[in-house]
């Protein structure tokens, strides 16, 4: 019998596949083929910000040389914009085009038919909230194990 730990990491896991298949599904039904579900993942969560590919990444959404592929083939396909910082001359920032804002209105479409649906799998706001307070306590631990300044403060030293 495997730990329940052990057991979450593998749901975890385990979901987040089948979540971007059914993103990849909804691409699918709306025959959009030059994006994939990853990257419409990613320019749903810039919405109506204008990112630098640091920042999408300090998020914590996605890894640095994914993102920059990941950005630069949504550029190509005309779903973002790049542009130079006029702060910041060394800085490139990306925003939405009108394609992408289109895709991403569609997208949180979706997300709003998934909240309406959650009712009909016995998933009401008081238990996604409990299970998202779950999900960040066991966000915040797994961070004290990679960051040595959290672990510091997490972990009292062995005196």
């Amino acid at each position: 019998m495997q730990h329940p730990y052990y057991q979450s990491i593998l749901l975890i896991e385990r979901l987040h596949r089948y979540f971007l298949e059914v993103v990849k599904a909804e691409l699918d039904g709306l025959a959009v083929r030059d994006i994939n579900n990853v990257q419409a993942l990613i320019l749903y969560n810039i919405g109506d910000d204008e990112l630098t590919v640091g920042e999408l990444t300090a998020r914590g959404y996605y890894l640095g040389s994914n993102v920059s592929y990941n950005v630069k083939k949504m550029v190509e396909n005309g779903y973002l914009e790049q542009y130079r910082s006029p702060h910041d001359r060394r800085s490139v920032r990306v925003r939405l085009t009108a394609k992408g804002t289109s895709l991403a209105a569609k997208l949180r479409d979706m997300f709003e038919r998934h909240v309406s649906d959650l009712q009909l799998a016995d998933m009401d706001d008081p238990k996604l909230r409990e299970l998202n307070e779950v999900l960040m306590r066991l966000e915040r631990f797994w961070t004290g194990r990679v960051d040595p300044l959290v672990r510091s403060a997490v972990t009292p030293s062995a005196a």
